[in-house]
């Protein structure tokens, strides 16, 4: 009897055209979280995300920012704004590249798992509305229902690929017979832990990378309202996290695309 097998999906960039977490920067002005300043502090460091073009000083003066926003916000008032807002800030980002391949995968008796270092209050619900049937995602540590601030754990290059590799423990995952996209170079070791890696709308040095290894190259360039599409197969009974809680990502995906120029310079 043949091992089962999964599909490992990057969130940003992958299956939606931007940040997760920073497309609910206008929600969360909105909730009364963050202030008119930081949604257009937001909006610049979602251009810098897209086009890659801040030096690491920039990045590292958002990362900082982001980052020490987030301490002391609700944890029930983020999980209600997302929960409040998923479909219509995340709708018309959803590729349909992205939202064919995991209906591909689900038709074809794959799990389907997403792997993002954004927080879960924000990959979970996505993940949800998607039909995923697990999610890895970066943890904030909570006390007294509030975020401190501090990371409790990172989704994040290599942390991406211990994940897999544990999921596939858990779940008895053949992972030579399993699928990753990303278009990411820091997801490189994820891409590396299947049998099946795939570049989508990557990075020059994903692309790099791509080419020597000879994995394929997808592109992605259609963003659709998800709900406009034919319902996805239903997903498990749960979402199960590996890793639950937190909107970290908001400066986690920031210090990443900054450690990426730096590891490509």
């Amino acid at each position: 009897m043949s091992r089962p097998t999964a599909a490992f999906f990057d969130l940003d960039k992958t299956i939606i055209a931007k940040s997760s977490t920073l497309a609910f920067s206008k929600p969360f002005q909105a909730g009364g979280l963050i202030s008119r300043r930081a949604v257009l502090r937001s909006a610049y460091a979602q251009f810098v995300y897209l086009v890659g073009g801040a030096d690491h000083d920039q990045m590292e003066k958002l990362r900082l920012f982001l980052s020490q926003l987030v301490g002391g916000w609700d944890v029930a008032t983020v999980r209600e704004i997302v929960g409040d807002t998923l479909h219509h800030v995340v709708d018309p980002l959803v590729y349909d590249e992205a939202v064919s391949l995991i209906e591909e995968h689900r038709l074809a008796g794959r799990d389907v798992v997403i792997v993002s270092t954004s927080g879960s209050e924000v990959v979970e619900p996505i993940g949800e509305m998607l039909g995923a049937d697990h999610v890895v995602a970066t943890r904030l540590e909570i006390v007294e229902g509030r975020y401190t601030g501090e990371i409790e754990y990172y989704a994040y290059a290599e942390e991406k690929a211990n994940a897999v590799r544990q999921l596939a423990e858990e779940r008895g995952y053949d992972l030579d017979e399993c699928y990753a996209y990303s278009d990411s170079i820091t997801d490189v070791p994820m891409l590396e832990a299947v049998g099946h890696p795939y570049a989508v709308n990557p990075d020059r040095d994903l692309r790099k990378v791509a080419t020597t290894n000879g994995w394929p190259v997808l592109v992605f360039v259609k963003p659709v309202a998800l709900r406009s599409r034919v319902p996805l197969p239903p997903a498990g009974p749960t979402i199960a996290a590996l890793a639950v809680g937190g909107i970290a990502a908001v400066g986690g995906v920031l210090w990443a695309s900054a450690r990426r120029r730096r590891e490509g310079a």
